[in-house]
């Protein structure tokens, strides 16, 4: 479980736990991302928080959509 803090967004606090796994590893590039709903259940937040965690991700360029399937983690070229 995350310890919130009270001076950031959820949403940005989650993206950065995501972040973190994607550069340590957990998660390589090509590899599914949580759902929406996984992101609700692990980290007991709103379903519109998790979509804007996984739309933050897309746009900052850590990951892509497959439609249909899921959100992937993007090949980086600065890591």
């Amino acid at each position: 479980m995350i310890e919130w803090r009270p001076n950031a967004p959820k949403w940005a606090q989650v993206a950065d736990v995501l972040k973190e796994r994607i550069a340590d590893g957990a998660y390589p590039p090509d590899t599914q991302l949580p759902s929406q709903h996984q992101l609700v259940e692990e980290f007991d937040i709103a379903p519109n928080t998790a979509q804007k965690v996984l739309t933050r991700l897309r746009e900052q360029g850590f990951a892509y959509s497959v439609r249909g399937v899921g959100t992937f983690v993007a090949a980086r070229d600065d890591r």
